[in-house]
């Protein structure tokens, strides 16, 4: 049975911010002291590590559902079908629906009920459920639908991720500059003409790096302290990451039985691009090769961490042709891969 991704969709938030939008933040450290660095240096530093120049934020009025529904209704039309044949929408993201200035996240009903509602799909045999991953959820998700589908428990699934982090930043964090708003659809069904998962890999590591990405106050003093926001231990996450998410990549792509000098391209969670490129460098190196010219689609530099919605964004936009340096086509064996809160790490290999 062929189980493969039959649509796509993203929704890519319309507000633009700029580095020079922080250039007047006041940066302190989790202590709340402040950096001998003035906020160029930062900001340039920043920029040099992540490669992030830019990145998206929803409009007030748009939730984390409301985007999720944009982009689901994009893969829906793409993959040309009836949303009422729909058997399961799965919908990843960690912090629910956010109002800008309220401190609390909101998922009573789900999200994916939420966009279930926003759709009209009337079925009621259509089961609508949220999935807490961190980053790869999004994938989880495509490996869940794929289990239901081939277990003859469902035909056709919506995997949908997304989330709008700009509203869990605390403004006197770094770390901040990193995440953005977002959101990527996509539809999963045994049909011939599709591609198909050959393999995939997911493990959660949560003794000491249970907490590398956890909620806490502002660094300020002076801020709310009923307001929790995302923070993250950096450099714990990186290191964690380039060790553990070369090995599970290289775990999925044994058990696909394909060679690595048949991947085309590695679609994988766009958290920092200097992170990123030692991942697949070393991915590369456990097979004694090189890392391909051209092998890895990005699009941190302009779009920003939006967490479970890279992967699928990224896909998104490069089918579209929005990032004409980088082509699928039929037959092409890529690769998906992802790590994040928990810490959790997986990996798809796909065959186009």
């Amino acid at each position: 049975m062929k189980i493969g991704i039959t649509g796509t969709g993203s929704y890519i938030p319309s507000v633009v911010t700029d580095n020079d939008d922080f250039l007047n933040h006041e940066f302190l450290g989790v202590d709340g002291s402040s950096f001998e660095q003035e906020n160029t240096v930062i900001i340039e530093k920043f920029q040099a590590i992540t490669g992030i120049a830019s990145r998206r934020y929803a409009k007030p009025e748009l939730k984390t559902s409301d985007i999720g529904f944009l982009a689901a209704e994009e893969a829906i039309a793409n993959a040309g079908i009836d949303k009422e044949e729909l058997d399961y929408i799965i919908f990843a993201h960690n912090f629910g629906d956010l109002t800008p200035g309220k401190i609390q996240g909101d998922t009573l009903p789900s999200l994916a009920s939420r966009v279930k509602h926003l759709l009209r799909i009337k079925n009621p045999k259509c089961v609508a459920y949220d999935l807490i991953f961190g980053c790869p959820g999004w994938i989880e998700g495509l490996i869940q639908a794929k289990a239901f589908i081939q277990s003859g428990m469902a035909k056709k699934c919506l995997v949908i991720g997304g989330e709008t982090l700009s509203r869990v930043i605390d403004p006197h964090d770094r770390d901040s500059m990193i995440f953005s708003d977002g959101a990527g659809a996509t539809i999963l069904e045994a049909e011939p003409a599709s591609g198909e998962i050959l393999a995939h890999s997911s493990a959660t590591y949560a003794n000491d790096e249970a907490y590398y990405l956890y909620f806490d106050k502002t660094n300020s003093s002076k801020g709310c302290t009923d307001t929790r926001y995302i923070k993250m231990q950096g450099r714990k996450i990186y290191e964690f990451a380039c060790i553990n998410v070369p090995k599970a990549m290289a775990e999925c792509l044994d058990e696909s039985g394909v060679a690595i000098d048949e991947v085309k391209k590695i679609f994988i969670h766009q958290a920092n691009e200097k992170m990123d490129e030692a991942i697949i460098k070393r991915f590369y190196k456990i097979y004694g090769k090189t890392v391909p010219d051209n092998i890895m689609p990005m699009s941190i530099h302009t779009l920003g961490n939006s967490s479970v919605a890279t992967v699928p964004t990224l896909l998104n936009l490069v089918e579209k042709g929005e990032l004409p340096e980088h082509q699928l086509n039929k037959g092409d064996v890529i690769l998906f891969a992802s790590v994040g809160a928990g810490m959790n790490i997986n990996a798809v290999v796909y065959r186009y």
